[in-house]
């Protein structure tokens, strides 16, 4: 897979974690550096721990559905993408006015793995297509840390004006990325 791809996916799946860290901005007065150093470990760590877990479980079983891997995988995107989409339009009011400035290793543990989840089905994808996982993962824990403490900021000064748009625009790009996947590899046949 090449080098943009793998960074155009990334951002995608980092777009939950971007909304959630606006959520969390506006949840504060005023950014300490330690909330800014919680959200993007624990975001960025997860983001990167999830889809290797997911590499590992379709490596596993790879073999078996090596023909149809690239339908799999554009399937995979495909319902991630569109879950995405469904979940920003269905927003009628900001939700993020509900969010509390709660950072306790808890409530981050929480919104790590609930803003993650996506990036398991990912990984299994990997594991189908052959992706080199240990470039992957880093690039995927590093922008996804890097946007988490970035919409922290957005979020303290801007309010929740861009989670939704944060989340429809993630749910795109993996829908978009899933159908060049299987585009490829049909031109390949």
């Amino acid at each position: 897979m090449e080098y943009a791809t793998l960074i155009i996916i990334a951002v995608g799946l980092a777009m939950d974690a971007f909304a959630v860290s606006i959520g969390k901005g506006l949840s504060v007065r005023r950014i300490e550096p330690r909330h800014t150093i919680s959200v993007g470990l624990w975001f960025g760590g997860f983001q990167a721990l999830m889809p290797l877990v997911g590499y590992y479980l379709g490596v596993s079983f790879a073999s078996f559905v090596q023909s149809i891997d690239h339908w799999i995988a554009f399937a995979l995107l495909g319902v991630i993408g569109v879950n995405m989409i469904r979940e920003a339009s269905s927003k009628d009011e900001c939700e993020c006015h509900n969010s509390n400035a709660d950072f306790s290793s808890r409530k981050m543990l929480l919104f790590a793995i609930a803003t993650s989840i996506d990036a398991l089905a990912v990984g299994v994808s990997f594991a189908f297509l052959g992706v080199n996982i240990w470039r992957a993962v880093m690039l995927i824990g590093v922008i996804t840390m890097i946007l988490s403490m970035i919409g922290l900021r957005i979020g303290n000064v801007f309010g929740c004006r861009y989670k939704s748009k944060a989340e429809l625009f993630g749910g795109c790009v993996l829908i978009v990325m899933g159908c060049k996947i299987l585009v490829e590899h049909l031109q390949e046949m």
